[in-house]
């Protein structure tokens, strides 16, 4: 049982796959902490200073009651909130993350493109019965 499952992890597909992952993960870190530090603060100062990841709507008050100056203030004091800036920065990595895979995988594709297969080969009897053809149209 040890041998395959040797086998099954070393094969090339299973190699592949975890350092996809170990990549993807690093890679999400990456897109994450783009979103949230540099394209979402010129944004919400664009749109008129508005902090993104406090962008909340309050539901149901929480033991201390509100306003609360942030979703971090509004979750400790037990508040149900509807999180609409996590949301939004979410979103946005998501697209981000699906936009770079996307290209990621045309460039493979682009590069995995074969020329196309020449034709086969025409028979020597069917090349004999054309030759017969054109013979007789003369």
């Amino acid at each position: 049982m040890f041998k395959e499952f040797k086998e099954f992890a070393m094969r090339g597909n299973v190699v592949d796959l975890a350092v996809g992952v170990v990549i993807g993960a690093a890679f999400g870190k990456i897109v994450d902490s783009l979103v949230k530090d540099v394209i979402m603060p010129p944004l919400g100062f664009l749109i008129g200073k508005v902090d993104f990841a406090n962008l909340f709507l309050t539901l149901s008050e929480g033991k201390i009651p509100g306003p609360y100056a942030s979703l971090d203030a509004a979750q400790k004091a037990g508040a149900v909130t509807l999180n609409i800036g996590v949301f939004f920065n979410t979103l946005i990595s998501f697209v981000i993350v699906a936009f770079a895979i996307f290209l990621v995988v045309k460039a493979m594709n682009k590069l995995k493109r074969d020329e196309p297969a020449a034709p086969a080969a025409t028979p020597e009897d069917v090349q004999l019965l054309r030759e017969i053809r054109d013979l007789l149209k003369k």
